[in-house]
């Protein structure tokens, strides 16, 4: 395994990475009527991280296929992709592309960038945390990561909603981002 020593961390050497698809999960949480979260996924999707010689110049690019949504429920799912919501048709495609790293503290780290769903682009803050770095038993060199954030899906034009006569709404503004990844040296 190709590791540096950086500020405590044992972190791979500089170079091109692509996420693992079997050891990642790109998920969201919604809440529903207000009372309980409802947990989603995106079955397809890509992801290029290039690690910097300087770990702070580091970047990553990562496309989402809007159709690929699942949260386990056929009719959810369907309506996730219409123009209620995604828009799969139209905007085939979920991207995030990282405009820098804002700050960092041991394996913790802020990533910055641009998401766009639905053709429009917010600046996104990811709390990031680093899990490791070491070579699998197939000899690839990996490394594992956390990132969270949070959206209002609203400003991004998923405006689709249904008041609840006790008050609240079908299906939460705020969303939540999950990713738990692997990446694996190209």
């Amino acid at each position: 395994m190709s590791v540096r020593e950086w500020e405590g961390l044992t972190i791979p050497t500089a170079g091109e990475f692509v996420l693992d698809k079997t050891h990642t999960r790109v998920g969201f949480v919604a809440k529903h009527m207000m009372v309980t979260k409802v947990r989603g996924h995106f079955a397809d999707f890509d992801a290029k991280i290039v690690i910097a010689e300087n770990p702070l110049d580091s970047t990553a690019e990562v496309v989402l296929k809007s159709g690929s949504v699942d949260t386990g429920v056929a009719d959810r799912d369907g309506h996730l992709k219409s123009d209620d919501f995604l828009a799969a048709e139209q905007h085939e495609e979920i991207t995030f592309r990282s405009t820098g790293v804002k700050d960092h503290a041991g394996d913790e780290f802020t990533l910055v960038g641009d998401l766009t769903i639905r053709g429009v682009t917010q600046e996104v803050a990811l709390k990031v945390e680093f899990g490791g770095a070491g070579t699998s038993p197939y000899g690839n060199e990996v490394f594992g990561f956390s990132a969270v954030t949070e959206i209002n899906r609203e400003d991004f034009g998923l405006t689709w909603n249904v008041a609840i006569e006790a008050g609240g709404v079908l299906v939460s503004k705020k969303i939540k981002i999950e990713i738990e990844g692997e990446a694996v040296r190209v």
